[in-house]
Formats: C-alpha cells, sequence, structure tokens
C-alpha cells in the first residue's frame, strides 16, 4: 500500500492545483462579466462601478460551477505533468507504487471536492443568483421575464389539461402578456385554442382580458375576459419559470414533487439533482481521463500532444454529458440514466485505458 506520507503529499499537491486552476477560470469568468456588466450600466442612471462589481461577483459562481469538471481535468493534468516533470512519479514507480496506488489520493480529493461542491458551493451559488436577478430587476427594471421561444405553463384542472404559453411573465408569472392557450379535455383530446393580450392568476382560475377563441368547426369567438379553471397558485407559476441551475441542492426533490402535483413537467429538476448526486464520480472520472493522457514521462516527448489528447477527450465527455441531459429532460431516457451514465461511462473509459497503459 502507498505511504501515509506519500499519499498526504499527492493529496495536497493535486487539491493545490486543482483549486488554482479553479480560481483561475473563475477570475476569468468574473472578468469578462464585468466588462459586459459596465456595457449595460450606460443604461441605467442607478448603476454604480461599486454595484456592477458586485452584480458581476454575484453572477460567476452559477457559471464557474458549470466549468468546474474542466477545472478538474486541467488541474489534474497540470499535477501529473508536473509530477513527471520533476520525476517523482518515476521515483514512486521505482519504489513499487503502482499506477492505481498514487491515484487513490487524487481521486479520493476530486471525490471531496465533488461532495463539497454540492452540499456547499451550490446552494450558496444559487443564492447569489437569485441576488443578482434582484438587483439587477431594480438596477435596469426588468421585472418580467421573456424567452425568444416563449415562457411556457402545463396545467391540470377540473376542465381537462392546458398548455400555455405566454411572450412575457411579470411578478412572478402572476400577469402574463401575449398569451395562448391550448385547452385539451380530461381525455387529451384537443378542444380550443384561447388567445389573449394579457391574463392574470386569481384564486382557482386565470382571467384572459381580450381572448378570442377557436374552436374546431366554429367561428372564431371575441370575448372581453374569458375565465380558464386552474389548480396553479402564484408559488407554483414561478417555480415553472425557475431554471434548475439556480435551485439549490437542498430543494430540488421537494419542488420536483411540488411541480408534479400541480400537473407541471418536474424532469428538468429531478434530472439536476441527479447530475448533482453524480457530480462526485464525474469529477473522478476527469481525474482517470486526466491520467490517462498525462503520465508520460517528459523525456520520451509528446506532452503537446498528451495535453491536446486530455482536453479533446474531456469535451467529447461535456458534449456527450449535455446530449445525454437533454435526452432526458426531454422524457426520452429516464433522469436517473441520463445523469449518471456519463460519470459511469467515463470512470469504465478511464480506467480501460489506464489498465491498457499499464498492464498491457
Amino acid at each position: 500500500m502507498i505511504g501515509r506520507t506519500l499519499a498526504r503529499y499527492m493529496a495536497q499537491r493535486f487539491a493545490k492545483t486543482i483549486l488554482a486552476t479553479f480560481l483561475a477560470v473563475f477570475a476569468l469568468i468574473f472578468t469578462i462579466d464585468l466588462v459586459e456588466t459596465l456595457r449595460r450600466a450606460g443604461d441605467s442612471p442607478r448603476a454604480t462601478g461599486l454595484m456592477m462589481t458586485m452584480l458581476s461577483l454575484f453572477h460567476t459562481p452559477v457559471i464557474a460551477e458549470q466549468v468546474l469538471p474542466f477545472a478538474v481535468l486541467f488541474g489534474a493534468m497540470i499535477a501529473f505533468l508536473n509530477l513527471s516533470r520533476r520525476l517523482e512519479l518515476v521515483v514512486a514507480r521505482a519504489a513499487g507504487v503502482s499506477v492505481w496506488q498514487f491515484l487513490t489520493p487524487p481521486i479520493l480529493v476530486s471525490l471531496l471536492i465533488g461532495v463539497l461542491s454540492v452540499a456547499f458551493y451550490n446552494p450558496a451559488s444559487a443564492y447569489l443568483k437569485q441576488r443578482a436577478d434582484q438587483i439587477e430587476a431594480k438596477i435596469f427594471g426588468q421585472a418580467g421575464q421573456s424567452s425568444s421561444a416563449g415562457l411556457w405553463i402545463r396545467q391540470k384542472s377540473v376542465d381537462g389539461q392546458a398548455i400555455i404559453r405566454a411572450e412575457r411573465a411579470t411578478e412572478g408569472g402572476v400577469n402574463l402578456s401575449g398569451v395562448t392557450v391550448f385547452g385539451f379535455d380530461p381525455n387529451g383530446r384537443f378542444e380550443e385554442r384561447i388567445d389573449a393580450d394579457a391574463a392574470s392568476l386569481h384564486r382557482g382560475f386565470w382571467r384572459l382580458d381580450d381572448a378570442k377563441l377557436v374552436t374546431p368547426g366554429v367561428e372564431t369567438q371575441a370575448v372581453g375576459a374569458y375565465l380558464l379553471a386552474t389548480n396553479l397558485t402564484p408559488r407554483e407559476v414561478s417555480q415553472s419559470f425557475t431554471p434548475p441551475e439556480t435551485v439549490p441542492f437542498w430543494s430540488l426533490p421537494a419542488l420536483a414533487e411540488q411541480s408534479e402535483r400541480a400537473g407541471l413537467d418536474a424532469a428538468a429538476y429531478r434530472l439536476r439533482y441527479q447530475e448533482l448526486l453524480a457530480r462526485p464520480l464525474m469529477l473522478a472520472a476527469m481525474v482517470l481521463v486526466a491520467a490517462s493522457f498525462s503520465l508520460r514521462f517528459f523525456r520520451m516527448g509528446g506532452v503537446g500532444l498528451m495535453v491536446s489528447g486530455g482536453v479533446a477527450s474531456g469535451f467529447v465527455l461535456y458534449v456527450c454529458t449535455k446530449l445525454v441531459g437533454d435526452l432526458g429532460g426531454a422524457g426520452f431516457i429516464s433522469p436517473t440514466v441520463a445523469g449518471w451514465s456519463p460519470a459511469v461511462v467515463g470512470c469504465l473509459c478511464g480506467v480501460l485505458a489506464l489498465l491498457h497503459q499499464e498492464d498491457g
């Protein structure tokens, strides 16, 4: 077994390199976001340099969290290359330490980083993102939410099911503008379409103003106000507009169950929860991938090619993760499979590469 002193030394070296890499990425993201935020500051007289700096600082943690696996990948490659350059890996192997033994401390460190990032960093970054949205709404007057694809709500009520599309939502989704409603009967058959300039949520119903009722086989009817039954509350409507990335880890299960009880699609929240649960294993997979491309000795050359191969492998794993995540979010595969399969496949590929290199 690897000695305690060597294990502690490698774990410290690895942890310091990972932390330095992540801080460098964090600083780069903060700088880019600050430039963009300062550019927008001219649109509001309330904006000050200090407030824009604080706004960018609140934006950065959520973005940096998405690139954490790459920070671990690059940090692991740098740590392994430094150990090779100083011939420390040569000495360790000459002493009879196998690759699996000196990989144990880095893998344990990556697992610990993953657990801490999920349990503490994720809730903190989600809270700061919410504070940033509040400050941004106060400074720039953007109290509503909008999207180029529109905002969508799915609901169930005594009248059947309905899909509501709005161009813009204000006051947490209580007031909508540019509304289109597709109504279905309890058996799922299309019944009617309602176009309205605005909609407001009341207790037990939506009030659609200046509505036009389109029913198959019937002439279009214009009504001043149309009441649509609903079982949604203002809190549930606002949750339907909340991106899963801005929800703290500890709140995801309850939010998913609450959304399902309201008849809303909770696949995105369940997928995000499984992805966060699988993050420690994903970071361990990044360490294995980095090791498979970074254990070559400097005197043998080809270091640039190795680094390029590691970066390419990490990018391919990231693309596969996004692809599987989109399939899971769309409901084609279960959230559990979508959340865990990239990490499991990444670990298996890294172990296979190391077995091929070390044991032939």
